[in-house]
């Protein structure tokens, strides 16, 4: 097609769930509901690591930035979600719509990062608990997350500056719950290839270098504590991995399947799928993860509650 010809597309047209409208109200009120226990939950989770003194401890600083960053995160695409389920126009600008995908795609690459920064939190403070308070001081528990945010917000840079020069002259309907690469990639009027190309490699080095350092430092972790020799040791171990392993197999096990491939996409309902797995239930799950199967922040719930009059 000549250039001169094209019609550029300024906003798309987000179908979400085509296979729904006769639940539509209902699949917003529990989408809605879903959403405001992730706000609510993160947001408990956060206040009562910052409150409580005694949760005053490596993991649970990047327990209360993962709660942080869970609601940054969320926002990004549910919003969106629940204003296209009420509305007949589910409309993006095409700005509008390289922000979605910038900040979902950033916020999603500094969770990578920060799972793995918590990972290596439970490496030392299980392979090497006598140098563990030395290495994992406050100073560079606060380095650490700083990097976490700053690498993840320069990750998607090259991949949306490229997207960005791409024509775009109809069809503009985004066959996906939200924008994101591969179905904003498969509307443009060129050869994509090379695109396709630069976000399966930035997102496999990302993604699979993360997920194998989380993998090697349970590897090590597991050798150890198989050397304790009380169950009761290993089980007090155990349980203060549980809840960070949970996490990383929910969010990788989404993450993984959707951007590790060269291929633009599955089917469609599969994409849609996927994208509910680690775009909704994942930061909803965290909150139960972490306090469901956590004695300290249960009990720390509690003191809080007391100290504001709440419980006696």
């Amino acid at each position: 097609m000549n250039a001169g010809n094209w019609s550029r597309v300024t906003e798309f047209i987000i179908l979400g769930f085509p296979h729904v409208q006769g639940v539509r109200a209902y699949l917003f009120l529990l989408l809605l509901l879903i959403y405001l226990t992730t706000i609510l939950g993160n947001l408990l989770i956060f206040l009562v690591v910052c409150l409580d003194s005694r949760l005053h401890t490596p993991m649970y600083h990047f327990v209360s930035v993962l709660s942080l960053l869970e609601l940054g995160y969320t926002a990004a695409t549910i919003p969106k979600m629940l204003s296209n389920l009420l509305s007949e126009k589910k409309t993006i600008s095409f700005s509008g719509c390289l922000l979605q995908i910038y900040f979902f795609h950033s916020l999603g690459a500094t969770e990578c990062y920060l799972l793995t920064a918590m990972a290596y939190d439970r490496y030392l403070a299980i392979c090497q608990p006598l140098h563990y308070p030395i290495r994992m001081t406050p100073a560079l528990c606060v380095k650490i997350a700083v990097g976490c945010w700053l690498g993840g917000l320069a990750g998607p840079v090259a991949e949306i500056s490229l997207v960005s020069r791409l024509p775009f002259c109809g069809p503009n309907r985004i066959q996906h719950i939200f924008c994101d690469f591969p179905p904003v990639l498969s509307l443009a009027c060129t050869d994509t290839s090379i695109n396709v190309l630069v976000d399966f490699v930035i997102s496999s080095c990302k993604i699979l270098a993360t997920f194998l350092l989380i993998l090697s430092s349970y590897v090590q972790i597991i050798h150890t504590v198989l050397r304790i020799p009380s169950a009761a040791g290993k089980r007090k171990a155990f349980s203060t991995c549980a809840s960070h392993l949970t996490v990383v197999l929910i969010f990788y096990g989404g993450i993984l399947f959707m951007y590790v491939r060269l291929k633009k996409s599955y089917s469609l309902d599969y994409d849609r799928a996927l994208a509910v797995v680690y775009s909704v239930l994942t930061p909803f799950l965290n909150p139960f993860i972490y306090s469901l199967r956590n004695k300290e922040i249960k009990e720390a719930v509690r003191r809080q509650a007391k100290r504001a009059g709440i419980l006696e």
